[in-house]
């Protein structure tokens, strides 16, 4: 008896020296730099955005966090390489609703699953989308907008920044609204929309907030309405589409934080204190407000519903208006 109590014991110190191995190495982390990948080309809003949160995020951890940009196939490339990455906290993804919620939306396959692969750690910020129109329109609101196109159906187009976009979409979900039906006519990136928007060949285009404010600004576009919620903290004095009539209009643009599934709780939790801290820093906040976004922290959970709920709207609206990638 007395040799079989001196195994228990001896077992038990084993046991309890592991637990304490593993809390030592999840209060250690990070331990090494951490890779932040950024789904975006260099000098985009989107790798500005995550250069500005790797610092804050370095500072809290006291860690260095690396930028890579891994751009291609509408963020496809670099959600799937942190899908496939060690779920061990040292590889995170900075992406847009646009990996989680409109790709499954327009792709038959894709590589990485939304749910299976991925954890939120937290979101980051928001960005209104915008509806602007070339200053010679006869219209300036939204009422004289559809006013003027409802009468002609397919003599109007709008621009887009792509097919299977956040600005395509919202496009989409103002025509089934207002009843109205533009010609899509997607570009590659908002600058060439806007050239066009300017030089006259489209009549209006449904932008982000960020790209077309400085173009209202200096009057060689003209805003008629933003298509979030409430206005828009850049364009106060420019109205919602909701409240121009159409309440049913509601979308804009969000990035957030992930990791890969499995990451442990312990740098999970370490990785959204963090972030709340950086995103609660007023000179971070200053910069990302100057980058185009409402700095918006959301817990992980907080992401995850976002992500529930908007994933069928996207698909309802595909399915209507056969938005298919390309």
């Amino acid at each position: 008896m007395m040799l079989k109590s001196s195994k228990i014991v001896v077992l038990m110190a084993a046991m309890a020296a592991v637990l304490s191995a593993g809390a030592a190495r999840a209060a250690e982390y990070p331990e090494r730099p951490v890779q932040l990948v950024v789904p975006f080309p260099p000098g985009g809003a989107g790798d500005v955005l995550g250069r500005i949160l790797a610092k804050g995020l370095g500072r809290e951890l006291n860690q260095s966090i690396i930028v890579e940009n891994k751009a291609g196939a509408g963020t496809i490339l670099g959600a799937q390489y942190v899908a496939r990455a060690q779920p061990d906290g040292y590889t995170l993804l900075l992406s847009s609703g646009t990996t989680f919620t409109v790709n499954p939306a327009i792709y038959d396959k894709l590589p990485y699953d939304t749910v299976r692969d991925f954890e939120p750690v937290g979101m980051v910020g928001r960005a209104a989308l915008i509806i602007v129109a070339n200053p010679q329109e006869p219209f300036s609101d939204v009422k004289g907008l559809v006013a003027a196109v409802k009468p002609h159906p397919d003599k109007f187009s709008y621009g887009s920044f792509g097919i299977g976009t956040v600005s395509h979409f919202a496009g989409e979900m103002f025509q089934e609204a207002a009843g109205t039906r533009m010609t899509h006519i997607p570009y590659k990136g908002s600058s060439p929309a806007i050239t066009d928007l300017i030089g006259g060949q489209i009549p209006i285009l449904f932008d982000t907030v960020v790209s077309a404010m400085p173009h209202i600004k200096s009057g060689k576009v003209k805003p008629i309405a933003v298509t979030t919620a409430q206005r828009s903290g850049f364009l106060p004095d420019v109205p919602t589409v909701a409240e121009s009539g159409y309440p049913a209009v509601n979308m804009d643009t969000w990035i957030a934080v992930f990791a890969p599934k499995g990451t442990p709780p312990e740098a999970r939790e370490k990785l959204t204190k963090a972030l709340a801290a950086t995103l609660a820093d007023q000179a971070t906040q200053e910069q990302l407000r100057n980058g185009g976004f409402e700095p918006t922290f959301m817990d992980g959970a907080g992401v995850q519903r976002t992500i529930v709920e908007e994933t069928p709207r996207f698909a309802e609206i595909a399915k209507r208006a056969g938005i298919k990638a390309q």
